[in-house]
């Protein structure tokens, strides 16, 4: 039996997003991302003005009379969540934690999905794989997924996204679309991320809370590392400790975004401090405007 506040919860995100995908991209989705190509469809006589390069020879040959082959464009696509949900996500300093946040966004773009008639499937993991949902299609499914993502609890668990990365690539049989879904503290993941990108469309999802980025200055604060239990006091007071602090974050920022661009992954970048249906829209957009 569910809980009635997770029931609440997961309906309110259904229509919250449901609203989004109508007003702000129904149709970039569509056409930012591709299906698997072209697929055969038929093979009939030769007609004046057809391509001499789509004659099917064999064919040809056996019957006396030149055929072509004719292929259509295959839109269904398989559209794969990996999401990390180790103990760093839960951690909000605005309206909601990140592993909230990624959980509304990987629900605005699963709806996205079923409107194309796409295939969604989920993994979720930390230092260890949590949880597989093989890609299926429909509205069930994706509530399912959503379910899953809100309903998750972790101990203080760590991140593994080599892990991650190595998973999708197991189970991952034809080629997908990847949202990685992390706050990507780990490190150490440019080789894993670039080999999952050669075979499938990988972008990354890079979840943030304002405080990873800038502090205000509150006196002493006690600060706790989720993963590790790390005790550590600060005096936010220092001016020149925070500017330390948002010139090691900004650091931190540009060197991961630089390494994706490497690879060729592109990112969306959001923050519980602000809208993120303008971060996906903006990234539709650029990415539209590259094709």
């Amino acid at each position: 039996m569910l809980d009635p506040e997770l029931v609440k919860k997961i309906r309110q995100i259904q229509i919250y997003t449901s609203r989004m995908v109508n007003a702000s991209f129904a149709g970039q989705y569509e056409s930012v991302f591709k299906g698997r190509g072209m697929q055969f469809n038929e093979v009939r006589e030769y007609m004046p003005g057809d391509d001499i390069r789509s004659i099917d020879w064999n064919v040809t040959a056996r019957t006396g009379r030149a055929h072509i082959k004719r292929f259509v464009e295959e839109r269904e696509m398989t559209v794969m969540f990996a999401v990390d949900l180790s103990a760093s996500g839960d951690f909000g300093t605005v309206e909601k934690a990140k592993n909230a946040l990624a959980a509304e966004f990987c629900a605005v773009l699963a709806f996205a999905a079923i409107r194309n008639n796409d295939k969604v499937g989920l993994v979720i993991f930390t230092d260890r794989i949590e949880l597989y949902i093989p890609p299926k299609k429909g509205s069930g499914h994706v509530l399912r997924l959503i379910r899953e993502l809100l309903y998750f609890k972790m101990g203080k668990r760590q991140t593994d996204i080599p892990l991650g990365i190595d998973y999708l690539r197991k189970v991952l049989k034809k080629k997908a679309t990847v949202f990685l879904v992390s706050d990507f503290i780990d490190s150490d993941i440019k080789k894993p991320l670039g080999l999952l990108n050669r075979r499938h469309d990988v972008i990354a999802a890079v979840v943030s809370d304002r405080a990873e980025k800038a502090l205000a200055g509150c006196g002493i604060v006690e600060f706790e590392d989720a993963e590790s239990g790390e005790i550590m006091m600060v005096d936010t007071s220092s001016g020149k400790f925070r500017r330390r602090y948002e010139l090691i974050a900004r650091k931190r920022s540009d060197e991961l975004l630089g390494m994706l661009r490497s690879i060729g992954v592109d990112s969306i970048c959001i923050s519980s401090d602000r809208p993120y249906i303008q971060d996906v829209v903006r990234f539709f957009h650029v990415r539209h405007s590259r094709q």
